[in-house]
């Protein structure tokens, strides 16, 4: 039986850059919902604590509960006021809409820190780094890197070294 919390997994927000100086309801290919905007694609979690859910409706067994402001997830299925989503382990549930946020944050999934550098590109000079299993805020992103941020620290990580900015489909299959 799952666990009712992610909290162990996921303790670790915002504030964590030390400055120097699913199977076949998940397609592949973006798809148009009932919010008018496509999935797979990017959020954050609203609140400190979200109940994820084994379906669209608060009469679905609750699964477990996000402990975890700010973390990156992809909606990969919508409904008007639901939203599947899956999490950096690949975990796979379904949340309410005003649990999530527009806004895009990314995880260091690894438990090494992260060298954020000045420019985006191999062998630019380390502005900060972002430590293990961290959230920061995530910019954007060009050319395979992704410029972040927190705690008025910022710099650029090739995508592949976080979480929340490959666009294909995250979850693991279940």
């Amino acid at each position: 039986m799952p666990s009712k919390t992610k909290q162990g997994s996921f303790r670790v927000v915002l504030g964590a850059i030390v400055g120097l100086s699913a199977g076949p309801a998940l397609a592949d290919g973006p798809k148009i919902t009932p919010s008018g905007l496509e999935v797979p694609r990017y959020v954050s979690l609203k609140y400190a604590e979200v109940n994820a859910r084994n379906g669209p409706d608060e009469a679905h067994r609750l699964l477990w509960i996000y402990h975890a402001k700010g973390l990156p997830v992809q909606v990969v299925a919508e409904t008007r006021e639901w939203r599947r989503i899956c999490d950096p382990e690949g975990g796979l549930a379904w949340v309410h809409k005003r649990t999530t946020d527009g806004r895009r944050s990314a995880m260091r999934v690894q438990p090494t820190n992260l060298p954020l550098l000045g420019a985006p590109r191999d062998g630019a000079k380390v502005s900060a780094y972002l430590k293990g299993r961290s959230v920061a805020q995530l910019d954007k992103c060009e050319k395979g890197w992704c410029k972040l941020r927190a705690e008025g620290s910022s710099g650029w990580a090739k995508e592949s070294d976080i979480w929340g900015a490959d666009p294909a489909v995250q979850c693991r299959k279940d």
